[in-house]
């Protein structure tokens, strides 16, 4: 067989061959095929020894543009299969599509939005407001002194001037009173700021709900069906209620809210102090003061209100040890919920 022939086989060979050349394993086997120390063009050049000197120069040149070609040919398929570090399986279009796994709500998310549907079947309306307030909503006209340690700088976070980050959401409840005029009722769930330092029951950052009813005749036994059809709501038609005497500027008189305690069905346990009660919430009547400073009537109207802490209750419902762990946003803790 003359060379000339030989050169036509391989070309016809890598032809063939080429056209099945997908993925980059694919490409390499040809190249190494044809253009490898023992290829089939290595080969072809081995054969010019046994030609004729005056045959040699032109079989030299048809060598080089074939090999020329191969090349150049090779170069496309690896651009087309692309980079070895890249390339991944095959993908079979027939199959059925993997569906992404679904985001989940934050442990914290779902306890607020499982605060805010049960009072709104409760008839509240859900309000919000500015997580940067001033003096007179945070303070002045919850009837809080200037003397009074909350509006120190170690319980409060200032910016400037009367400019702060709020320390609760009762300045919602303000807004809300000097906006409307009464029947109110709303809750006011958000973030709040105090300078703590984190610990496991501490952030400086962190969730309240507060709750405010203001009408003529509202009473402290409205306020305790209320919050009575919450915990049973929450925790299950077992919970129990009870109030404890306390004392708040903003509210009189004032009570402390426990329910039997979520952990243990209120037999007694370490997370209760073996009392068999868990406190989730301050509450009390409106004060006539913050009435007024609302331009409120408090000879026509009253109304009370209540606070709690959306990280505590989502602790106290998931059986979460660490308020810290509702920040850190690990995803093998994430997964449970």
């Amino acid at each position: 067989m003359s060379l000339e022939q030989r050169i036509g086989e391989v070309q016809a060979a890598f032809d063939e061959a080429q056209r099945d050349c997908r993925g980059v394993s694919e490409v390499e086997g040809l190249r190494i095929r044809f253009l490898g120390r023992q290829g089939e063009v290595r080969e072809l050049f081995s054969l010019l020894g046994a030609l004729p000197a005056e045959q040699k120069k032109d079989a030299g040149l048809r060598l080089n543009e074939l090999k020329k070609r191969f090349e150049d040919r090779l170069a496309e398929l690896q651009e087309r299969a692309g980079r070895p570090e890249r390339q991944g399986p095959r993908v079979d279009a027939t199959l059925p599509g993997i569906a992404p796994e679904p985001g989940r709500r934050h442990p914290l998310y779902r306890t607020w939005d499982d605060i805010c549907r049960i009072f709104l079947k409760l008839g509240f309306d859900v309000e919000y407001g500015p997580e940067i307030e001033d003096e007179f909503h945070n303070f002045d006209a919850l009837n809080i002194p200037r003397d009074h340690a909350a509006r120190d700088a170690f319980d409060t976070f200032y910016i400037e001037g009367s400019l702060l980050l709020r320390s609760h959401t009762s300045p919602v409840q303000i807004r809300a009173m000097k906006a409307r005029r009464p029947p109110i009722r709303i809750i006011a769930p958000g973030k709040v700021f105090r300078p703590d330092t984190p610990d496991a029951g501490h952030s400086p950052m962190f969730h309240q709900v507060e709750g405010l009813m203001v009408g003529e005749d509202v009473s402290f036994a409205h306020l305790k069906g209320v919050l009575d059809l919450f915990a049973k709501a929450m925790w299950g038609p077992r919970t129990g209620t009870r109030f404890r005497p306390s004392f708040f500027p903003f509210t009189e008189p004032s009570a402390d809210v426990e329910v039997t305690c979520v952990i243990c069905g209120a037999k007694g346990c370490p997370a209760c102090k073996h009392s068999g009660w868990m406190e989730i919430l301050g509450s009390g009547m409106v004060h006539p003061r913050v009435l007024e400073n609302c331009g409120i009537d408090p000879e026509r109207y009253t109304g009370f209100a209540f606070g709690m802490g959306i990280d505590r209750i989502c602790m106290l419902r998931y059986r979460i040890p660490d308020i810290r762990l509702l920040f850190e946003n690990h995803f093998s803790f994430l997964e449970q919920f």
